[in-house]
């Protein structure tokens, strides 16, 4: 009996000491928890110290705090364009036929000019339908009408990707893009034979409903047989041709290529394969942006869009959005100083790609621009 008791005891008091051991080791990792949170807590403290040191000497130096960055657009809007905006406003619509029409034959003003239409449009088209209303055959208002058409189909699909999408919204943004092509159907047969944009309207259409290839380059024949180096139809057909719509990273790059060698010094075509780099960054989880961009031959189409630019000049419709690339892409090479020189033309506004692309665009911006400026400024 004496014995049972004494064995007893020692398994009571291994159990015991068991125990004890377990509560200190659970005290120990709540300790060692604690002391890895509070680690974290001031590391994340100090980043944003650091953060917040950079924002300081960026706004120094004469660059745009945070609040005031527009994330709408990619540059001033010229005051002409908000004049008529807020015509259009109050339903005059002769002010819009007027301005489009100013554009004559330089496609890429009419294209310019005619997007912020159909946005005011897609929100209140009373002005619009007035317009179709005094002028049922005018090639103007079937083309804005036709636009128009386009941007009330992929607000209702929204921005978000396939997977965050519901059924419901597919189905209304088919059925939309369906009218769309027959709008733009409808200001194709209604424009001068040389006018490429009731065409390229049709291009956000062929993205959306799928069109298949070879239909895609009977559109994009279309285009190129009036306007070869449109840039905003350039950039229209990358997104078509890229892996997320309806093609590949390998059609994209080649598409991309055909695009800039079209160009001529200026047209600012170079901006395409950019942009097809940064769309196969974004879309492969495994492409590192601070190896990925180094690679030469992204450094030698950052060279010769550099030199598009120069050849463009400040006046091009395209070169804001080219300078926002370029400074992305001059950032992730640690090309600091050049990428600056584009931040000083670009800063306030950032409604483009590739800060666009972000969940909070504001924050993509700012992290590049103001380490490049830490790094080419380190007194400030």
């Amino acid at each position: 009996m004496t014995l049972v008791l004494a064995v007893l005891g020692v398994l009571l008091l291994a159990v015991a000491c068991w125990v004890l051991r377990g509560v200190f080791l659970i005290r120990k990792a709540k300790r060692l928890e604690a002391e890895i949170a509070g680690l974290d807590a001031r590391a994340e403290a100090g980043r944003t110290d650091e953060r917040a040191r950079k924002a300081a000497a960026a706004v120094a130096l004469g660059f745009i705090a945070e609040a005031g960055l527009d994330t709408d657009h990619p540059a001033p809007v010229p005051a002409e364009r908000l004049a008529v905006l807020e015509a259009v406003r109050t339903g005059d619509w002769e002010a819009a036929a007027a301005y489009l029409e100013a554009a004559g034959e330089d496609w890429q003003e009419r294209l310019e000019r005619l997007r912020p239409l159909a946005e005011a449009a897609a929100e209140d088209d009373a002005w619009l339908l007035a317009w179709r209303a005094a002028r049922p055959a005018d090639p103007t208002a079937a083309l804005v009408h036709a636009d128009t058409s386009v941007m009330v189909a992929w607000n209702v699909r929204g921005s978000q990707a396939g997977s965050r999408t519901t059924q419901e919204q597919f189905r209304l943004f088919h059925q939309l893009l369906t009218k769309a092509r027959d709008d733009a159907r409808a200001a194709q047969a209604l424009a001068d034979p040389a006018d490429p944009t009731p065409y390229v309207v049709e291009q956000a259409v062929a993205m959306g409903l799928g069109y298949a290839h070879e239909d895609y380059r009977e559109l994009w024949q279309r285009i190129t047989d009036r306007a070869p180096r449109l840039l905003w139809s350039h950039v229209a057909g990358l997104q078509y041709w890229c892996a997320k719509w309806q093609g590949s990273h390998e059609l994209a790059m080649e598409y991309a290529r055909a695009s800039a060698a079209a160009g001529k010094p200026g047209d600012l075509l170079t901006l395409i394969p950019l942009m097809a780099y940064f769309e196969q960054q974004e879309w492969e989880d495994d492409l590192l942006a601070e190896t990925y961009y180094k690679e030469p031959e992204i450094v030698a189409a950052v060279d010769a869009a550099l030199a598009d630019l120069a050849a463009a000049g400040h006046a091009h419709p395209g070169a804001p959005r080219m300078r926002h690339m370029l400074a992305y892409l001059l950032f992730w090479q640690d090309r600091d100083a050049e990428a600056v020189e584009q931040f000083r033309h670009v800063d306030g506004y950032i409604g483009a790609v590739p800060w666009t692309y972000a969940g909070e665009p504001k924050q993509r911006y700012l992290y590049a621009r103001d380490w490049a400026l830490d790094v080419t400024t380190p007194d400030a």
